[in-house]
């Protein structure tokens, strides 16, 4: 199994391109789900939070108010740092178990839908090939501002705050334009997929696991018959 990160700029459609792959019968971790996932109430993240930013960003039911946490980190670089190191160690810890599980399944390879795929670093030594989502700049400003009801102002911040979207394309393997309508879009995923499946690079990881476990194999086996001429 190989691994193929799939990252973006805040709002340019990654989830439009997670969505083609889907349908395409691929298997997508998506990083944003899980970020969901483990700051539920109660979980260690959801207490490191809590203890860190205080009562008043948590709603009525306990769950956190990710609108008003983002209005504080995203206009404190400290704080939002602070925020990734206590998030992200947990959302990679689950995404392993996850991966894991993938490939005891033989899965030919996995799609880790991870925004912050090159901000983070950590990931990286490990994805064999990247899909970068990108489109016009104008488009991605007005797509944030709508999605996310955030005046032009506020907006431009989040965008600011991750790695340019020029240079994440220049460190792409794929870059899928998401200018246009969802059907060219679509077609772009279907041509990434067919490429993908064309690979031969899973097949690496499993001859070694089966090599270590006919090693292990053998080794008992040899064990075995020195305890029998004993």
């Amino acid at each position: 199994m190989f691994i193929v990160g799939l990252t973006g700029g805040i709002a340019t459609g990654k989830s439009t391109v997670s969505k083609a792959l889907k349908e395409l019968g691929v298997r997508v971790i998506d990083a944003d789900i899980v970020a969901r996932q483990v700051v539920e109430p109660g979980r260690s993240a959801w207490k490191q939070i809590r203890a860190e930013f205080g009562d008043e960003i948590l709603r009525e039911n306990g769950e956190i108010d990710r609108p008003k946490l983002g209005d504080i980190v995203f206009n404190d670089a400290t704080k939002r740092h602070r925020l990734d190191d206590i998030v992200h160690p947990q959302v990679y810890k689950r995404i392993f178990w996850m991966l894991l599980s993938c490939f005891l399944k033989g899965n030919q390879f996995v799609v880790v839908e991870l925004p912050l795929l090159f901000e983070s670093g950590v990931m990286l030594d490990f994805i064999h090939k990247i899909i970068v989502v990108s489109c016009d700049k104008e488009l991605q400003l007005n797509r944030l501002m709508a999605r996310n009801g955030l005046s032009e102002s506020d907006a431009k911040k989040r965008i600011a705050a991750q790695m340019p979207l020029e240079e994440k394309c220049n460190r792409a393997n794929f870059v899928i334009d998401n200018s246009g309508d969802v059907e060219r879009t679509t077609k772009e995923a279907k041509l990434v997929h067919e490429t993908l499946i064309r690979s031969r690079q899973h097949w690496k990881p499993r001859f070694l696991v089966v090599g270590w476990f006919l090693a292990v194999l053998g080794a008992f086996a040899w064990f075995a018959g020195y305890l029998g001429r004993e």
